[in-house]
Parts: C-alpha cells; sequence; structure tokens
C-alpha cells in the first residue's frame, strides 16, 4: 500500500509541476481524437443514409409482351420462394397504360396514338441487404433474366456502384485518419516521457544508488502517461458530444426531413474514447520508459 502511495504520489506530483506540458499533450491527444470521432460520425451518418436510402433497393423485372397468365404465375411464384427477394410486386401493362394516363391527365389521349400497349409488365423485386454489393446484385440480374418470360432486367447498376464507392472510401479515409492520429499520439506521448525522464535524472540516478529497480522506477512514468491519456480522452468524448448534440439541433430546425436520417454515435463510443486515449499514451510511455538508460 506504502508503494502504491509512493507511486501515485509521485506520478501526480510530476503531472503538477510538469502541468503546463501536460496540458499541450492532452490538448494534442483531444484535439487527435475529436478529429478522428468527428469523422467516424460523419461516416455513421453517411451509413446510416445510405442503408435508409437503399431499404427499398430492388430490381425490376421486364417480362415478354406474349407471356402467358401461366407464366406469369409461375414466375410470380418462384420470385417469392426465393430467399433474397424480400416483396415482390406485379404491375400487368394494362396497369402500367392507365398509371401513366393518369399522370398525364388531358394529355393522355397521346396515348391513343399507340395501336397496341407500348408497356410491358413488370415484376419489381424488394432484395435482401445482402445483395446491396453491386457484384452480387449483378449476377442476381443476370440469374433471373435467363428465366422463361423475362425479356430485361434493370437494377441501376451505376447507381449502386457509385453507393459502394463511396461507402468503401469512407472507410478507407477513416483506417488512414486512426493510423495517423494513433501513431501521433503514441509520438506524442513518447517525447512527453522522455522530457519527464530527463529533468528527473538525478533523482533517479538517486533512487538507483538505494536499489530501486527498473521497474520501480518507470512506474511514476506510467501513471503519468495514462492519466494523461484518459483526461484527453475524456475531453474529445465531451467535445464530439457537444458537437454532435448541437450540429443535430441545428441542421433539424433548417432541415426537418433530416430528423429520420441523422443518427448520433451510440452510447457506447463515448465510453470507449477515453480508454483508446488512455491506450494509445500508455503505448507511447511503455516505449518512452523502455529507451530509457540511466
Amino acid at each position: 500500500m506504502i508503494t502504491l502511495k509512493y507511486f501515485l504520489g509521485t506520478a501526480f506530483k510530476s503531472i503538477w509541476l510538469e502541468k503546463w506540458i501536460n496540458l499541450l499533450t492532452i490538448l494534442s491527444i483531444s484535439i487527435g481524437l475529436s478529429i478522428l470521432c468527428l469523422f467516424l460520425l460523419i461516416t455513421f451518418n453517411v451509413e446510416s443514409f445510405m442503408k435508409q436510402w437503399t431499404s427499398s433497393f430492388g430490381l425490376v423485372v421486364y417480362l415478354d409482351d406474349h407471356i402467358t397468365y401461366e407464366e406469369t404465375l409461375h414466375l410470380e411464384a418462384q420470385f417469392k420462394q426465393d430467399k433474397d427477394v424480400l416483396s415482390v410486386s406485379y404491375t400487368s401493362n394494362v396497369e402500367a397504360l392507365d398509371e401513366i394516363k393518369a399522370s398525364l391527365g388531358a394529355n393522355a389521349v397521346i396515348m391513343d396514338d399507340f395501336k397496341e400497349n407500348p408497356l410491358p409488365s413488370i415484376f419489381e423485386l424488394e432484395l435482401a441487404s445482402e445483395l446491396l454489393d453491386k457484384n452480387e446484385a449483378r449476377q442476381k440480374a443476370d440469374s433471373i433474366k435467363q428465366l422463361p418470360g423475362v425479356n430485361d432486367v434493370q437494377y441501376g447498376e451505376k447507381w449502386l456502384a457509385s453507393l459502394n464507392t463511396i461507402s468503401d472510401t469512407m472507410r478507407l479515409v477513416a483506417v488512414f485518419f486512426a493510423s495517423a492520429i494513433f501513431i501521433s499520439t503514441i509520438f506524442t506521448t513518447y517525447n512527453t516521457i522522455k522530457i519527464f525522464f530527463y529533468r528527473r535524472k538525478e533523482e533517479l540516478k538517486t533512487l538507483k544508488l538505494l536499489g530501486a529497480t527498473n521497474s520501480f522506477a518507470r512506474l511514476p512514468f506510467l501513471i503519468e502517461g495514462l492519466f494523461v491519456g484518459v483526461v484527453g480522452g475524456s475531453v474529445s468524448s465531451a467535445l464530439v458530444f457537444a458537437f454532435s448534440s448541437l450540429a443535430t439541433t441545428r441542421i433539424v430546425e433548417f432541415m426537418p426531413s433530416l430528423s429520420v436520417v441523422l443518427s448520433p454515435l451510440p452510447v457506447q463510443v463515448y465510453l470507449i474514447i477515453p480508454a483508446v486515449g488512455a491506450s494509445m499514451s500508455l503505448l507511447g510511455s511503455l516505449f518512452a520508459v523502455g529507451k530509457i538508460r540511466y
């Protein structure tokens, strides 16, 4: 217990004596983590928006003009039995023509120039979210196109490819930010602990002469690094939460329709941020004390 009190007392005494250096280190850690978390917040909302946008994504299956009623029923049964299809909607060419005439209103007379109904009957298939990858959607469309009675299948390939590109780019940038901030935080803590060591070098030499082990001399530095990381992470967590709440409130005021799409970060993230800051800072401290020679 006495040893623990010594470690804590030494660490917090050093934290207070070197408060300005520690404050700069805490600010560096909190700013880095805040930038990362804000980007993750944007990424999280983009992903949420894309999921809602693509929740009704599906295929439009155009049928042959001369398909029979029995063949149509057979196709519908096949689609309903397909585990990748969530819902099936059928629109006959007659219903499609009526819908166009209704939308044209007084101009619907232009449709009378056609001797035959130019519109095909269609099935609209809502796909499971697992098929929102462009390659899987293409494979599904190609397999349906081979069915008897099917003339063509459309699924918005370019649109889906664009969404996947955006999603992949956001994840790649998130990994880049995380790596850069991880390295910078470790480097910052490493330099801070090295400064503390050189300022206490004579004291450490005295402890060494009195028989102190390397672990005994180094532990206060690790406690300092851990403290700086926890405080920096906590400040970052508070800043991100405040920004998220304020931004969400302001955006919803101007665009109420976005309230359905905007999503705050899960509460667990705000609890994890201080732990992440502590882990990175402690790792930097371990590198620093590992290099200490006295």
